[in-house]
């Protein structure tokens, strides 16, 4: 890949900006670097149908994946299905994925949104962000994540990583998710949203971290960086 093609600019705090460049053609370039790097974007927590994966991203929330993929084949030994869940006490629900932080609020909801599964929803994990906005410690991210993932809707999850990546390319000037969201949902093809969701999060992690970062070697920062970081 050529990433020197067009010509670049030092900015004053070690950034980077692309000269002569529309927004358009920027976020063409990058899905292009994107879509280079990761041509297949693997479903990176473990699950086996709609309901594994809606736990294990509630687990996700302030948690690596990696961790979480450890700890569902200890919850799902156990309950693997909304039926089986209610039959843990919360007690011991928080006891397996303790490991994964933020465990009083994560056992709570995974029972509270197995109980709603089975009694509003014939013990299916339904099929539209109301629904599933209106469960227990489920909110529009975990939900996006679903929506897109399990069932194929086309959706922009966008977490505090994505929100970073899209502020320091200069595809959004939000102050929040939500509006970073919008803001690429309305720069991107509705067709791409789901696999650029993930192709976002494998490049951070292996080329944009918070910390750390090298602009220079990255391959979009070094290229598209705005001058000012996000605070």
């Amino acid at each position: 890949m050529q990433l020197d093609t067009f010509e670049t600019a030092k900015a004053e705090d070690n950034y980077f900006i692309v000269k002569d460049m529309t927004k358009a053609e920027k976020v063409t370039e990058i899905i292009n670097i994107l879509e280079d790097l990761y041509p297949t974007t693997p479903v990176p927590l473990d699950h086996k149908d709609p309901y594994t994966l809606l736990i294990a991203v509630l687990l996700s929330a302030q948690c690596t994946d990696e961790r979480v993929n450890k700890i569902t084949p200890l919850l799902f030994d156990k309950a693997d299905n909304p039926y089986d869940m209610v039959k843990l006490s919360v007690d011991e629900i928080r006891e397996i994925i303790k490991p994964c932080g933020l465990s009083p609020m994560k056992s709570k909801g995974i029972y509270g949104l197995s109980r709603m599964i089975i009694e509003k929803h014939n013990g299916k994990v339904p099929k539209n962000f109301a629904d599933l906005e209106a469960m227990p410690a489920v909110g529009h991210k975990t939900a996006s994540v679903v929506m897109s993932q399990a069932f194929g809707f086309p959706a922009f999850p966008v977490d505090t990583h994505i929100h970073r990546l899209a502020y320091r390319w200069g595809l959004t000037n939000g102050k929040n998710v939500e509006q970073t969201e919008k803001d690429l949902k309305r720069l991107t093809p509705k067709d791409l949203w789901n696999k650029l969701h993930l192709q976002i999060i494998f490049f951070g992690r292996e080329y944009c971290p918070a910390r750390g970062h090298v602009v220079e070697m990255c391959p979009i920062c070094s290229r598209f960086a705005r001058k000012t970081k996000m605070r």
